[in-house]
Order: C-alpha cells, then sequence, then structure tokens
C-alpha cells in the first residue's frame, strides 16, 4: 500500500480596510480572529495586508491577491453606509465589474430596518440613499446575512479565486463568518487536519535550549516547532515551545505532536532547575472554530 499523497489546503489571504487601523486608532483584532478560524478550518493563510480608506489602495490590494490566485480572499471593513465605506466598489474595480442593486440584499436590508423601527431604533425604515448603498454589490455577487447588523456580506467568485467581504464591526464579521462563510469553506475548500500543544518552560533559557529544538525539528520535518520567550520573572527565564502538525489522519497528528512534546519534556528537563508544564491546544491558541 503506497504512502498517502500529502493534500496542499486551499490558500487564503486577508485584507484589512480602514484609516483607524493604520493610524492607530483601532486595534485590529479582526484579521487574528479570522486567522485562528482559519487555521482550525484548515486553510493555508498566506498573507495579512491593512490598507487605508482609499478605493486604488483596496482594489490595489485585491489585485495582488488575484494575481497570486489565493483562492480565499477576505476583506474586513467598508461595507456600512458612510462615503468611506467603499469595499465593495474596489472589488468591483479590481474584477472589472460594476456595482449592481442586489435583490437578496435589498431584501435583506427591508427586513432589518423593519425591525429597528418597530424597536425604536430608527424613526423610519424607509430605505434611504445611505441604506441602499449597502445593497450595492459586485455584479455577480452572493449577499451574505448578517444576522447581528445591517450591511449583508458579500460573496463573489472570481475566476479560481472567492472574494469575501466581511463587516469591520467584530461581531458583525463573526456572526456572517461563523454562519455563511465557515460552512462554504467546510465544503468547498482543500483542507487539512492540525492540532498543536505547548511546553512551558520555567527556568531555561531561548538561546540554551535552541539546539534541542533545532535537533527536534531536524529530525521531525512535517512538524513546526517553535519558542516564544515570555520574559523573566524573579531572575528565571520564561518560554513557550509550542508543536504544529498537519494531516490527514486526526488521531496521527495528534499522536506526532504529543510524540514530540515527550521528547521536549525528557531534553529539557535535563536543564536544572527546569520547571515544565504542558500547554494543551485550547491554551496555546484560545480555543477552535
Amino acid at each position: 500500500m503506497g504512502r498517502r499523497r500529502r493534500i496542499r489546503p486551499s490558500t487564503a489571504e486577508i485584507v484589512v480596510i480602514g484609516n483607524e487601523v493604520l493610524n492607530g486608532e483601532v486595534l485590529d483584532t479582526n484579521s487574528n480572529w479570522l486567522a485562528r478560524q482559519l487555521y482550525f478550518l484548515g486553510l493555508d493563510l498566506r498573507r495579512v495586508t491593512a490598507v487605508r480608506d482609499d478605493l486604488k489602495e483596496i482594489a490595489g490590494a485585491i489585485r495582488e491577491a488575484l494575481r497570486r490566485r489565493t483562492e480565499w480572499i477576505i476583506t474586513t471593513g467598508g461595507l456600512g453606509p458612510t462615503h468611506d465605506d467603499m469595499t465593495l466598489e474596489a472589488v468591483a474595480l479590481a474584477t472589472n465589474r460594476k456595482t449592481v442593486l442586489n435583490p437578496e440584499a435589498l431584501e435583506m436590508l427591508r427586513e432589518r430596518y423593519a425591525r429597528l423601527y418597530e424597536m425604536g431604533v430608527v424613526k423610519e425604515s424607509e430605505l434611504t440613499p445611505s441604506r441602499l448603498k449597502m445593497a450595492m454589490l459586485p455584479r455577480g455577487a452572493k449577499a451574505l446575512r448578517n444576522r447581528a447588523g445591517s450591511a449583508p456580506g458579500s460573496l463573489l467568485r472570481y475566476k479560481g479565486s472567492r472574494i469575501i467581504s466581511l463587516p469591520g464591526v467584530p461581531r458583525e464579521l463573526k456572526d456572517i463568518f461563523v454562519n455563511e462563510v465557515a460552512p462554504l469553506i467546510r465544503t468547498e475548500a482543500r483542507r487539512v487536519v492540525r492540532y498543536v500543544a505547548g511546553l512551558f518552560v520555567k527556568g531555561v533559557p531561548e538561546s540554551s535550549m535552541a539546539p534541542v529544538l533545532r535537533e527536534l525539528a531536524a529530525s521531525r520535518p512535517k512538524l513546526y516547532v517553535k519558542s516564544h520567550p515570555k520574559g523573566i520573572e524573579e531572575g528565571v527565564s520564561l518560554v513557550e515551545v509550542v508543536v504544529h502538525s498537519e494531516g490527514q489522519d486526526p488521531e496521527e497528528v495528534r499522536r506526532e505532536v504529543e510524540s514530540a512534546i515527550g521528547v521536549l519534556e525528557e531534553r529539557l528537563s535535563a536543564f536544572q532547575p527546569a520547571e515544565l508544564r504542558r500547554m494543551s491546544m485550547e491554551e496555546v491558541l484560545g480555543g477552535g472554530e
């Protein structure tokens, strides 16, 4: 029986849009959250790009991702009703098409503002020009329902890529991703199974453990071994060591990582006065999907 062929996961990029991010006014937590979701979903996130609220800059970033034949391009921000919300126009520009009034998005907005009117949040449910702006999607795009806010997301299939535009408000971004995007990825993307675990090491400087980590990485090329210094506490160095693996068999992937962690425990415990504590996947990456 031959060796199982390794599957190359689908590629992804994130384009973060907003002056407030590049001005330092707002901390971009969206790309961090999305990166974690894409990791656990088994995609290959290749880069994260941040651009200003500038039509040409946004379109240029999307074009560059398309030139790299990125399969899943996710934009965050710029879907709202104001003049500086121009992401969908930029997606249209990057793909040589116009924005048009999308019937799905229009109906979503009608439902949304009718509810907001009933709740007393807005004084009228009429879809004003500013509100209608949120229903102007690139021709051929599919509207993605936003259950946590007003602006629908957008999915445009272009050649071999899928351009997914999400709002910048974190709760809205998460809602659309979890309910609309993640199921699509599970169905359409090439995915791998991933597992990661770690070792919290107290009392062994990173420079001292470097040869051990180098030897482990060289002897097990399928693994990714990385150390993260965490400073010094009461004159003692603190370091986290994490081990990643991926493949198609969940049990095999888990076993490879746990075996490597066991080797590290044995080797690093020889350094005195070392204190070691295992870290679970949830502790290393803060949870899954």
